[in-house]
């Protein structure tokens, strides 16, 4: 049965949230919100890290899929649930679908990461890879929950989603009671309407802080227009984010609640997860570093000093992304640097662009000849190099040697990502 979502009232009170925390007693994982020196080094400010990566699916989606879950009817278990997902609200229905012994259906788009199709066909649930985007994916689940009178659970627009959700607020008030500020991300927003709707009621002067990626800001574009407003996503690091429409009851929910909204870069996210797996030694995806990345990117200059608290939402990053963001965090830290130099193609060339670079104490990683489009002079040459820098001042120390030698810069010098 497919129920339609936005048929009832957009409100999830303090006490169905309550009530869902005791629904979740046992079932889901109590994560640790501890101080980071770290990070508060860093920030200048007390920064707590609520860790929702430690969840047994690696999410705090497990806590909303779970509350929706335990309410179904006899014949609504017997039945099924379905649901359309490539991410951790597949994951959190899938292990807790098995729990509760109720079959669980989700619908993927074709790109969905092999990852993540594997874990759910582990954790019992089918899966049906359909379409070449999320609508198209979310269009065969509604089908097929009409047609086999399945329960469709929505990701986040869905009430009991958000109160299992909310329930991550009465923790942190336990673990973290003089708190002054939280960073919440913000994708289709049902994480954010069900911790706002917790603090505001019991801690009403602590700052409510949304995060969302610049490419995918749809709950600032939905709370710009008082409805919700269907956004063109781009590709974005936070890609658990990246939901192309606010849903109904979530706007409604939180649009009251949150004091403001904050829209992070993907460099901003790319040095965040760079900086948790460094200093924190935790791999979290994109969407869980967006409250670092706001911090990191300077947008929130008045929390210096305070007590803050980030969640950290997700771990669920497969190894070969993590490894390429951790070089693109570097290349954002100024600690890795390519440049491309024209070089005598004479004995001694290479060897003379070897002996600055060991001057300035860059490490090389890679060097490329291009012989072939390197223009009429013959006599030179084409020389792509990737080497490993302090910061970016060094960077500015190994240009200038690099000029004061003779040695041509060709392309404009930036850090940048090795291909």
């Amino acid at each position: 049965m497919n129920p339609d979502p936005h048929a009832a009232p957009s409100s999830v009170s303090l006490s169905e949230i309550m009530t869902a925390r005791l629904r979740l007693n046992g079932a889901i994982i109590r994560t640790p919100c501890v101080e980071s020196s770290a990070l508060s080094d860093l920030t200048g400010m007390r920064i707590f890290c609520k860790q929702e990566h430690l969840q047994r699916t690696g999410s705090f989606k497990e806590r909303g899929a779970r509350n929706a879950l335990a309410q179904l009817t006899h014949e609504q278990a017997k039945r099924g649930v379905i649901a359309a997902s490539a991410g951790n609200h597949a994951l959190g229905l899938s292990w807790h679908g098995q729990s509760l012994k109720v079959p669980v259906t989700v619908v993927m788009p074709r790109f969905a990461p092999l990852v993540k199709v594997s874990r759910c066909r582990q954790f019992g649930a089918q899966v049906i890879l359909h379409g070449d985007t999320f609508d198209e994916a979310r269009a065969e689940a509604n089908r097929l929950a009409e047609a086999d009178q399945l329960t469709y659970i929505h990701p986040f627009d869905n009430p009991q989603v958000i109160a299992g959700q909310g329930t991550m607020a009465f923790e942190i008030l336990e673990q973290v009671p003089d708190a002054e500020a939280i960073l919440v991300p913000v994708g289709g927003g049902g994480l954010l309407a069900g911790v706002a709707t917790v603090l505001k009621a019991l801690k009403p002067d602590l700052q409510i802080i949304g995060v969302e990626p610049a490419h995918a800001a749809c709950f600032a574009a939905g709370k710009a227009e008082g409805k919700p407003t269907r956004i063109t996503t781009r590709y974005t690091l936070a890609d658990g984010l990246a939901v192309a429409e606010v849903g109904k009851h979530t706007l409604e929910i939180a649009a009251p609640l949150v004091d403001r909204m904050v829209l992070v870069g993907e460099e901003e996210l790319a040095l965040a997860m760079l900086r948790l797996a460094e200093l924190d030694k935790c791999v979290i995806e994109g969407a869980g570093a967006a409250g670092l990345a706001a911090l990191l990117g300077n947008h929130l200059p008045d929390l210096k000093g305070r007590r803050v608290v980030l969640l950290l939402s997700g771990g669920n990053i497969d190894p070969l992304a993590h490894s390429r963001v951790i070089e693109r965090g570097l290349a954002a830290d100024g600690r890795i640097y390519r440049f491309d130099v024209l070089i005598s193609d004479r004995p001694g060339g290479l060897a003379h662009l070897s002996s600055v670079l060991a001057t300035a104490g860059a490490n090389v990683t890679e060097i490329v000849h291009n012989r072939t489009f390197s223009g009429p002079d013959l006599s030179r040459v084409h020389v792509l190099c990737t080497v490993e820098t302090r910061d970016r001042e060094h960077i500015a120390e190994v240009q200038r040697l690099l000029s004061e030698n003779g040695v041509e810069i060709a392309s404009p010098s930036k850090s940048m990502l090795p291909a």
